[in-house]
């Protein structure tokens, strides 16, 4: 599917760019983003023009987030606004109001992502972008920074900060386009997320009813993100909650070539060589082929009408 309309048709040449940089604090699910905006030269401002441009240019196809879904070259993923934490985001940094600009270089740096906000007729885009290591206090500590002039080496005396060609992701309008689904989730706080529904999850008891001990399964999640991102995608395919899914399951779990064992009543018996299989059953991920009918494993597995 094409890219959101807001995003495809927004004037990236003539708008007016500013650049905002943001701390992020808080370690609960809703995030807490501090942003100063900077003042930037004609010269940076258009360079930004054209980083974004090529950016969105590089985007042939957009499909809907999925928390399973990976990202391949010339595409993207989209997801409403109204379902992240990225409305904080705009609204911090809605005017260059003059406390909110920053004064001296340790408002710029230990800074964790920047915003460059691009506003044309009324209409507002953000491009953001987890910053890099050259906004680490720590990591330019003990560095001199040089610059090469004529035929020689000079010692750079003014702070310098490097940023990005890529964009992690847009926010336009009511959508968000993620080009770097890592960052997105890393700055949005979505592993927290994750985090909280794997605890909603484990708290259901038409989930924890199914095992013996949901222990094993607990430990081996733990914090790993792509695991929590596995067990969140559970509990949305819901495919745990229909008896008839599960007698399949118990019934032709060997024929699969999946290694699962249950007890007289049916429970799992977790153990932890046995929960990637557990996972991997419960997303309906060992996948059968009419054609040479033979099982694999998918990533992702969308459901054809």
């Amino acid at each position: 599917m094409p890219i959101p309309q807001a995003l495809a048709n927004f004037n990236i040449a003539d708008a007016a760019v500013s650049v905002w940089l943001f701390r992020k604090s808080g370690l609960s699910d809703a995030p807490v983003f501090t942003g100063r905006w900077v003042p930037t030269d004609d010269a940076l401002r258009g360079a930004l023009r054209e980083s974004i441009n090529q950016a969105r240019a590089e985007i042939q196809e957009a499909e809907p987030y999925g928390l399973l879904a990976t990202i391949e070259d010339g595409q993207a993923l989209t997801i409403g606004t109204d379902e992240t934490h990225a409305g904080l985001i705009v609204d911090a940094a809605a005017a260059e109001l003059p406390q909110k600009r920053a004064q001296s270089v340790g408002h710029m740096q230990n800074t964790d992502f920047y915003v460059i906000k691009l506003i044309h007729q009324n209409q507002v885009l953000h491009a953001v972008t987890k910053t890099n290591s050259s906004w680490k206090s720590r990591q330019t500590h003990n560095l001199l920074t040089v610059y090469f002039t004529g035929d020689q080496l000079g010692l750079e005396t003014d702070p310098t900060f490097s940023l990005s060609r890529g964009v992690d992701f847009f926010i336009v309008g009511m959508d968000i386009v993620i080009l770097d689904k890592s960052d997105f989730e890393s700055i949005l706080n979505y592993k927290q997320a994750h985090a909280s529904e794997f605890a909603d999850l484990q708290a259901e008891a038409a989930f924890a009813g199914l095992f013996v001990d949901l222990e094993p399964l607990v430990a081996f999640v733990g914090s790993n993100k792509l695991h929590l991102r596995r067990a969140c995608a559970i509990r949305q395919k819901g495919y745990y909650l229909s008896q008839q899914f599960m007698q399949r399951l118990r019934q032709n779990h060997a024929q699969a070539g999946l290694n699962l064992t249950f007890d007289g009543n049916g429970r799992l018996i977790a153990t932890e060589a046995q929960c990637p299989d557990i996972i991997r059953a419960f997303l309906d991920h060992r996948l059968l082929s009419v054609f040479s009918e033979s099982y694999y494993d998918v990533q992702n597995a969308t459901a054809i009408p």
